[in-house]
């Protein structure tokens, strides 16, 4: 096994003529051009993936190629653009609507695509991680028994049945995907939940019905994907959708601030790094900006924000739980999907991994209501310290059965995978794990 000492150009397994002549010592490639190398099986990695990435900054360099250049004309700045509800609709379900496979071979059992909360990495599983995420927001919220609660951006539907669960909120969650929305709602019913209470609608974020208000709404790092020039409308949007007396939950993904691409530093991998995500995984995710812009558009919005964290570290942690579930499925990843893609994850999840931990990209709650005289925040005295320091130790646990290939997928004992989906699995009865911490 390679060493973390050893120079990654000693990983590098070159695959073709033109490759041969492009890692060679002395040379410092764009790690753009490794990244396009790598996916399409140009070169393989010999030895621990883990350690080449952790050795790549003595050879590689983050630097603009040809490529990047054809991209940013070509689509990232007409998309920027335009944003209409087809081009989000067909970006979004290109993504998310892949297989539900494909997502669980990293997600885990909670199929949750958003950072989870950590007491201690070290010990715990990324789903008390989640489980812990889902508590917190939905005490953030405030929530109560009959609450009329909105998830924009809900996923597979696993916050939406959390807070119908755990907090008896009358929940509604939108997605444009459709095999979200079908996840969702089976999720729903399997936790033993009706639709009178707890509902996924597969509509654009544009169509939810205007004349309908709640009194609970959050959005978790969906709002990247309404873009930049279209977000400050959808704050507006929400906003308009939210009682007087209501809250908003913001939890959202942004590249750090920095001096700009004409000064030399560390923010040039901020830089590959966000072409390649915009690139290859989340097209159109152009509103990923620095905190200002989201606390300017909340405050535009008459918004006043009462609570902001920094959760990057939080999310360096769950990918790198996710990396390690999507390499413990390599086999069922690549019969089914093909060495590309699972190689352009493998790329995705640990990168994003050093990105978050670095700062380069973080990923913000915030807690926001009306700023309006007649608020009384008296009622937020008693969440000063709600945040990171709130203690939640064992988080109520959101879990069920699953046949296959999703128990596979998501390491669970063998014994239940026949279970049928109706059987409920309770805490005390069962906890698996997909991120192999015992």
């Amino acid at each position: 096994m390679k060493t973390t000492e050893a120079c990654s150009l000693d990983f590098i397994m070159p695959k073709t003529e033109a490759t041969m002549a492009r890692y060679v010592s002395g040379k410092n490639v764009s790690f753009g051009l490794f990244v396009d190398d790598f996916i399409n099986g140009n070169i393989d990695i010999e030895g621990n993936f883990e350690d080449f990435m952790i050795s790549r900054g003595n050879y590689f360099k983050y630097s603009l190629t040809a490529d990047h250049f054809r991209f940013l004309f070509s689509r990232f700045i007409p998309e920027v653009l335009n944003h209409s509800r087809k081009q989000d609709k067909r970006i979004v379900r290109e993504h998310y609507d892949r297989g539900n496979d494909f997502f669980a071979a990293f997600l885990g059992p909670r199929m949750v695509y958003t950072s989870g909360f950590w007491n201690d990495p070290k010990t715990e599983t990324l789903e008390t991680a989640q489980d812990r995420k889902m508590e917190m927001v939905c005490k953030k919220l405030r929530m109560e028994p009959g609450d009329n609660y909105l998830d924009i951006g809900c996923g597979w539907g696993t916050l939406v049945t959390y807070a119908s669960k755990y907090f008896d909120t009358d929940s509604t969650g939108v997605t444009i995907a459709k095999e979200g929305t079908k996840w969702g709602m089976q999720q729903i019913k399997d936790h033993g939940l009706s639709n009178d209470q707890a509902r996924i609608l597969c509509k654009d974020y544009r169509d939810i019905p205007q004349d309908e208000k709640w009194n609970r709404i959050s959005c978790l790092e969906m709002g990247e994907h309404v873009g930049v020039r279209k977000f400050k409308g959808f704050i507006k949007m929400i906003y308009d959708k939210l009682d007087d007396d209501g809250m908003f939950y913001l939890q959202q993904a942004g590249l750090r601030a920095n001096p700009g691409i004409f000064h030399k530093g560390e923010h040039w991998q901020d830089l590959i790094w966000g072409l390649f995500m915009n690139e290859y995984i989340f097209s159109g995710a152009d509103a990923s900006l620095p905190l200002k812009f989201l606390v300017s558009s909340l405050q535009n919005a008459n918004f006043e924000v009462g609570h902001i964290e920094n959760i990057g570290i939080h999310y360096s942690h769950t990918i790198h739980s996710w990396y390690h579930n999507w390499m413990r499925n390599e086999e069922y990843i690549t019969n089914n999907y093909g060495i590309y893609w699972f190689r352009l994850w493998q790329v995705f999840l640990r990168w994003s991994v050093d990105i978050a931990k670095q700062g380069s990209s973080t990923c913000w709650a915030i807690t926001a209501h009306k700023n309006l005289d007649s608020v009384n925040r008296n009622d937020y005295i008693s969440q000063a310290n709600i945040g990171l320091s709130m203690n939640l130790v064992n988080p109520r646990k959101l879990e069920r059965s699953f046949e296959e290939p999703y128990a596979s997928l998501y390491n669970m004992p063998a014994e239940i995978h026949s279970k049928p989906e109706e059987v409920f699995l309770k805490t005390e009865d069962i906890v698996f794990h997909s991120n192999g911490v015992e």
